[in-house]
């Protein structure tokens, strides 16, 4: 057995919402969203985007590693 099996329920940090350009919205398992990567555009669309179909969602500031 391969040890990503083992631990690949931890490598799964939540799923992708939506994708703008490079940017992804992910909701974490703890059930708040976080928006990753892409250019300033590719955020700025996004946050327009959750401002019209997501209003009530609060992004949370990626976690620096």
């Amino acid at each position: 057995m391969k040890i990503t099996h083992i631990f690949s329920g931890l490598l799964n940090e939540g799923e992708v919402i939506a994708y703008f350009c490079q940017a992804r919205l992910i909701k974490r398992l703890d059930s708040k969203f976080e928006l990753r990567g892409g250019s300033v555009e590719d955020r700025s669309a996004a946050k327009e985007w959750l401002s019209l179909f997501m209003h009530e969602v609060v992004l949370v500031c990626p976690s620096q590693a």
